[in-house]
């Protein structure tokens, strides 16, 4: 825990900018002092092969990323954390020519009696 996970439409990453996006996301949520442990981090990033969005036949993708926490921080901590990872995004994400992209993050939070992380 915590678990970032980033989906994302074809054509926004390369496959040569997916591990330096992860570090620089990693990196900005384990600077903003939310993470405590950096190792507790584990992070992903899933190409989508088939996508939609909408109901019009338009040029538009996406980049979803969620991020899986245990309950119990603030409001303020779990906006910061969100805003870290969209700011990475942001930054890092191809904007293919005619494209419509739309960035989206949450933050959920998992149900600490049915969690299990061991270390093996």
């Amino acid at each position: 825990m915590p678990h970032l996970i980033i989906e994302y439409s074809p054509g926004l990453f390369q496959p040569d900018d997916l591990a330096p996006t992860l570090a620089e996301a990693n990196a900005a949520l384990v600077a903003s002092g939310a993470i405590q442990k950096e190792a507790d981090l584990k992070s992903r990033m899933i190409a989508l092969d088939t996508i939609r969005v909408g109901t019009e036949d338009a040029l538009r993708g996406f980049v979803y990323a969620q991020l899986r926490v245990l309950p119990g921080r603030s409001e303020e901590t779990r906006a910061a954390m969100t805003a870290c990872v969209a700011d990475v995004l942001r930054k890092r994400c191809g904007r293919p020519p005619g494209m419509q992209v739309q960035l989206s993050v949450e933050i959920v939070e998992m149900e600490r009696a049915s969690y299990v992380k061991e270390v093996l």
